[in-house]
């Protein structure tokens, strides 16, 4: 098995140990640094997602885009929104993957 799947739309390249979309084939990147990094990047407001419901300023549903921000990561080959963070401004993105490459490839390759 040369892919391993990782996320619902990640999965590893063992042999060449690059991310890869799995609904297209593009390479994001490689599997040794975040996946993110080789993603494409929206933020948006998040009222946009999470509309207004009413006019009270301290009784609503929505986030208040002073204190949150919505990011969006997407498939530069095919265009598949592959995940969301919401994290305050100024906030790093997050470091969510980190794989063992070398035990995934003693499992899947060397059988």
């Amino acid at each position: 098995m040369r892919a391993v799947r990782v996320t619902e739309y990640l999965d590893i390249d063992l042999v060449s140990e690059q991310w890869v979309c799995n609904r297209c084939g593009f390479e994001i990147g490689s599997a040794h640094h975040p996946y993110k990094l080789g993603l494409l990047l929206r933020q948006r407001d998040p009222r946009e997602v999470h509309p207004v419901l009413n006019d009270h300023p301290h009784f609503n549903f929505s986030f208040d885009p002073d204190w949150i921000r919505l990011i969006e990561f997407y498939c530069p080959g095919c265009g598949t929104l592959v995940e969301t963070e919401y994290l305050p401004p100024g906030h790093p993105l997050t470091h969510d993957i980190e794989l063992d490459i070398e035990a995934l490839k003693a499992k899947y390759l060397e059988k």
